[in-house]
């Protein structure tokens, strides 16, 4: 994967990004369903019949339970997000360039990061 001479990446190791982002989207959007279908069901664990001093217990891990499945989904959404920010950063041709120092981002880094809009360098300064 090479770039070419005007700072971007060239069309078909966009289109390799394309497919890896793609595939990062459909996994991340299957997790979400999975994370709001567990949160749905947590509504009746089955703890009716229990004793008291069980069932608050229960509630309070349920809450638990809910809240972090909650943070979990809203994570999720928000690298969905990202992932198909990055889609249309591809559409663009602008894919992969530091929005810092209009750098190209190392493929390995994009590889581990797809969505990464900032080169090690430009994430070092912002310490």
């Amino acid at each position: 994967m090479a770039a070419d001479t005007n700072n971007r990446y060239s069309d078909k190791d966009l289109e390799e990004f394309r497919v890896l982002i793609q595939e990062k989207i459909d996994n991340a959007e299957h997790d979400l369903e999975l994370i709001k279908s567990a949160y749905m069901n947590d509504h009746d664990n089955g703890t009716d019949d229990t004793s008291p001093t069980f069932k608050a217990f229960e509630e309070g891990s349920a809450t638990m339970s809910k809240e972090a499945n909650s943070a979990l989904a809203i994570r999720q959404e928000k690298f969905i997000r990202d992932l198909k920010n990055a889609v249309i950063r591809i559409e663009n041709k602008t894919y992969g360039v530091c929005r810092v120092t209009g750098k190209l981002i190392k493929k390995e880094r994009l590889k581990l990061v797809p969505h990464a809009t900032l080169s090690i360098e430009a994430k070092n300064m912002q310490k």
